[in-house]
């Protein structure tokens, strides 16, 4: 059986995705090509699971999914995001033997968790 090897992208709807290819570029690190968008990406876990319809986790219900990014220092991201003026939420949550999560709201209103691995 053919299998799929790993994520070839992410694409969001933005009302200005020049402003918020920057966002991500600035505030996360993201450095993908301006261009075509290429991200090279460090080897590392990728969780795939499906949630309930009616979940509160991603924030609005209108937002069907849900992008999470592995950090290294969730702390240090978590203050540099606050710096940069970004939407953090408060609360961060310890899963144990998994890791610590955070999130931050782009500019569009996308709900982004953030997850330093155990």
């Amino acid at each position: 059986m053919e299998r799929v090897l790993g994520i070839g992208g992410y694409f969001l709807r933005a009302a200005d995705p020049e402003t918020l290819s920057a966002w991500y570029r600035d505030c996360l690190g993201l450095d993908a090509d301006e261009r075509s968008g290429l991200w090279r990406q460090e080897a590392g876990p990728t969780v795939f699971a499906a949630f309930a319809s009616d979940t509160d986790y991603f924030g609005s219900r209108t937002q069907g999914s849900m992008l999470n990014f592995r950090v290294r220092d969730l702390d240090a991201m978590l203050t540099q995001l606050r710096a940069k003026g970004a939407d953090v939420a408060a609360e961060t949550q310890d899963m144990e033997g998994v890791g610590r999560f955070g999130w931050v709201t782009d500019p569009e209103g996308n709900r982004i968790e953030l997850w330093q691995p155990a």
